[in-house]
């Protein structure tokens, strides 16, 4: 559908009710829905991918030409842009899901109590979900390929910049769908940009069950404080590095530049580095030299800033998501240290010790609760994809149903199904 034969002359709220209700038909089907089925329009959507790459980087191309003309930043163009590496990304990704065990139906728990009451706790679509996200146009397909195969609805509200790209991906989501058999209406995409789309969405309470926004602080902070829906947050990747005094050098010096520069505009890149003061003058030294020939501004504590290109940091350095080739660094006295500043600065998303000292690790991962903790690894594995997942709805840094990626199985509930034999209570 175009944006101009979309919403442009009808009630905004009106058609979103219309949109709520159909998800909520289709999500009525989907529960019930074989996985076999879901597997096909997976697969099918993946090949559609393939055999419309064309059309999916000419719509891709009309939405950079425009965010170069607004002036987005360099990091924001790289979660923008879609190249034939990126699609063939985007149909890998579905196969994966589609490969997954289907978790609608599994037995998380098994028991027979006292009464001869046989009892199971089993995995149970969530219903309708709404995801509301900006930049990036593979969350089209990565959240429909997600709330499918864990039968749900989802209704899908990408952002104004990536509008076409967006649209054309959520084709091939329907045409998989289509091919398999399956409701249409089990992955809508809203077809405006207009923001009062959002609004209606957040106030949805009987037609969606959850809302995950995917994107900045800005984005999120709004769904939070206006969402009348329950919202799994991902509220920033302020993510740390921190490099303890038995960290093996070139471990440490492969792991900070992957950190921060494979992918700036990501949510799992690096954006403070904190060094053990014992290490400081030597390793710290030649992390600080490495960053900055890379090309990253680095911004430092008054310890490092005596270090060529460094740039003094300020006090709205420390907890910052730049998502660009800006970096903080603070120089921490010992691991305790290095802990009460992720507290204090940290958004709960993901934290990386580099270090080979057991006990180090293990402190660092009891007395940190962020949704994920490394060691000697790339925060930059922050990713459903690399944990198996096959793709993710986001990272959830909330405490409350799902933590961490959000993938298929985390995207359904339970519910209790209760075999007796006659069996009466006394």
């Amino acid at each position: 559908m175009t944006e101009a034969a979309s919403i442009a002359d009808t009630d905004i709220g009106a058609q979103m009710t219309a949109i709520g209700a159909r998800a909520r038909a289709a999500a009525a089907e989907l529960a019930f829905a074989s996985p076999g089925s879901k597997r096909r329009a997976l697969d099918a959507a993946a090949d559609a991918v393939e055999a419309r790459s064309d059309a999916l980087l000419a719509a891709n191309a009309r939405d950079m030409d425009a965010a170069r003309a607004r002036g987005l930043s360099a990091a924001m163009l790289d979660r923008l842009a879609l190249d034939p590496g990126r699609l063939a990304g985007v149909a890998a990704s579905l196969r994966a899901v589609a490969a997954q065990d289907d978790p609608v139906g599994a037995v998380i728990a098994d028991w027979t109590v006292p009464s001869g009451l046989r009892i199971r706790r089993v995995r149970t679509p969530l219903g309708v979900v709404g995801v509301i996200y900006e930049s990036r146009p593979n969350v089209t397909a990565d959240a429909g390929a997600l709330c499918l195969k864990a039968g749900n609805a989802v209704i899908l509200r990408g952002g104004s910049e990536s509008f076409h790209s967006s649209t054309a991906l959520h084709g091939c989501m329907v045409a998989g769908l289509a091919a398999a058999g399956l409701p249409a209406d089990a992955i809508q995409m809203v077809p405006t940009r207009d923001r009062a789309a959002v609004t209606a969405m957040l106030r949805m309470v009987a037609h969606i069950d959850v809302i995950v926004p995917r994107g900045g602080k800005g984005l999120v902070g709004l769904v939070q404080a206006e969402a009348r829906v329950p919202v799994f947050a991902h509220l920033e990747g302020i993510c740390h590095v921190f490099v303890d005094a038995a960290a093996d050098p070139e471990k440490a010096r492969r792991v900070v530049l992957n950190a921060k520069t494979r992918r700036t505009g990501v949510c799992g890149a690096a954006e403070c580095l904190l060094i053990h003061r014992a290490v400081a003058a030597t390793l710290g030294a030649q992390l600080v030299a490495d960053l900055v020939a890379a090309g990253v501004e680095l911004r430092g504590c008054p310890a490092l800033q005596h270090l060529p290109g460094v740039v003094p940091a300020t006090a709205d350095d420390w907890g910052r998501e730049y998502l660009d080739s800006i970096i903080a660094a603070r120089v921490v006295d010992d691991i305790d240290a290095a802990i009460a500043h992720i507290r204090r600065y940290g958004s709960s998303h993901t934290e990386s010790i580099l270090t080979e000292d057991d006990a180090a690790a293990e402190r660092f991962f009891t007395r940190l609760d962020s949704a994920i903790l490394m060691r000697n690894a790339s925060t930059q594995f922050a990713d459903g994809g690399e944990f198996g997942l096959g793709a993710e709805i986001g990272i959830a840094t909330g405490k409350m149903h799902a933590r961490g990626p959000v993938g298929a199985e985390q995207l359904t509930s339970f519910k209790y199904l209760v075999t007796g034999d006659g069996t009466v209570r006394p």
